[in-house]
């Protein structure tokens, strides 16, 4: 079996700087580096001051703090890094595509594709090549087309080791993972990832398959979550018009030992990187088999995800007087979940979006994102113009200044310093009567409702 000495990882996003942190710290005697193209980003996770890193990660800077500079490096030369290592990461962004056949729904390979061809233009020795990004099924064949057909000669072994991070708890879904996948056809370079993670994961938790299932795993995997979800929301909209509570129909299915509690709780709709990319991946994928029962069957899952936004900003401006035209509006979370600094696909931009168009004017407080980011995720949108954007939203960050005046809070990210917030004294400072939306069913009703706010929570 060869000896892994130096590893490369392409790409310092959300998942190639956590993980290779962790893998850093748990194999010190294996030099790690982390490449991007990206300067900014490179710079940021080479900062002194680890309140800088470019993600936010509960224990990130403490794993950083003792493997930087040590067994781990952020660098922007790829090509040396490449031609330097045994084995070879791939952790870039695989967007949905937004253009040509597939757009909507494919995933967008040429960040891949780019990666490989640069792998085997610098390649001078053999290679163990694993993909970590999110890929649809039969990928690794694009890859070892690529590789095998742009290089001299050399060796390049193509291993499937997909990721099940869970944003906000990603060390610790690290330190102790349900499950390690890797997928491939090489024994010897399967081994050789298997001992990687074995120096701290118990080997039956390390899962070997081919290539093919630990593809297709992944976006299962994340589907199946993201339908439980999607379910509960929809089981939400029910309970609000029968009488029935959300939260006591969720305890009540999920103590069933055979379905479980996890991913029943009601809210807003589901965002992240992941899981609409995945689904849409797979509904893509079976599409293009001719299954087209199954793609109705998981695009359905978005649909619904969908619905749930647009519902939540409607059930707003019809509780506000059917106008929300000049209203001030405190937006509480940005952030697609708690305890992370990533807003792709969240809820709240969607919910603003809808808000906009009937213009609301409306103010983001969020912990971790800033307004820069905030801006780009409307902008990204071309719903109106930067400047139309700026106009209506502001970003403030201080939670009582966002709240100061306005008509009505929304709750769209699940930070739990907002309930230990003085709602009394926001009360106070808010015009009447004060409404409150809870897409997160986060806060106390009966504290809310005592306070004399009008309060709405999914699902109630």
């Amino acid at each position: 079996m060869k000896q892994i000495k130096k590893i490369t990882c392409i790409g310092a996003g959300y998942v190639g700087g956590p993980t290779m942190s962790v893998i850093a710290q748990k194999n010190p005697d294996i030099q790690i580096t982390v490449v991007d193209v990206n300067k900014a980003r490179i710079a940021a996770w080479n900062d002194d001051d680890l309140s800088q890193l470019p993600i936010y990660e509960k224990g990130l800077d403490a794993v950083v703090a003792e493997t930087r500079g040590r067994n781990l490096f952020f660098d922007t030369d790829v090509d040396k890094a490449i031609d330097e290592a045994d084995m070879i990461f791939i952790s870039v962004n695989t967007p949905t595509k937004t253009y040509g056949k597939g757009k909507g729904q494919a995933a967008d390979l040429k960040f891949i594709e780019l990666c490989a061809r640069q792998i085997a233009a610098v390649a001078k020795d053999d290679k163990i090549v694993v993909e970590k990004s999110t890929l649809p099924v039969r990928t690794a064949d694009a890859l070892k087309s690529i590789l095998d057909n742009t290089s001299n000669g050399i060796n390049f072994h193509i291993l499937s080791n997909p990721e099940f991070l869970a944003e906000g708890t990603a060390i610790e879904d690290l330190y102790n993972p349900d499950r390690v996948l890797i997928g491939g056809e090489n024994i010897e370079a399967i081994e050789a990832l298997v001992q990687l993670y074995a120096q701290w994961v118990p080997r039956e938790r390390i899962i070997t398959t081919n290539l093919w299932s630990s593809e297709l795993s992944k976006l299962v995997a994340n589907a199946f979550l993201a339908q439980r979800v999607s379910s509960i929301n929809a089981v939400s909209e029910l309970c609000e018009v029968t009488g029935a509570n959300v939260e006591e129909v969720a305890k009540a299915v999920g103590m069933d030992s055979r379905i479980g509690s996890k991913f029943l709780k009601a809210s807003v709709g589901f965002g992240g990187s992941c899981f609409q990319k995945d689904i849409l991946n797979l509904v893509y994928i079976a599409r293009s088999y001719k299954l087209d029962a199954v793609a109705d069957y998981w695009e359905q899952v978005i649909i619904m995800n969908d619905h749930q936004k647009t519902r939540f900003a409607e059930k707003i401006v019809q509780t506000m007087y059917n106008t929300v035209n000049g209203k001030h509006i405190a937006f509480l979370g940005w952030a697609f979940k708690k305890d992370t600094n990533d807003t792709r696909e969240s809820a709240a931009i969607y919910v603003a979006d809808h808000l906009l168009d009937e213009e609301a004017q409306i103010v983001v407080y969020d912990p971790k994102v800033s307004p820069e980011q905030v801006y780009r995720d409307l902008d990204f949108l071309g719903t109106r113009t930067p400047e139309a954007n700026r106009r209506l939203v502001k970003v403030v960050d201080d939670p009582y200044t966002a709240l100061d005046g306005a008509h009505a809070a929304a709750v769209l990210t699940e930070w739990d310093v907002f309930k230990t917030y003085d709602w009394k004294q926001i009360k106070a400072g808010m015009k009447k009567p004060a409404f409150v939306f809870d897409g997160r069913k986060l806060l106390d009703r009966s504290q809310l409702e005592t306070l004399g706010f009008k309060y709405y929570a999914i699902g109630e």
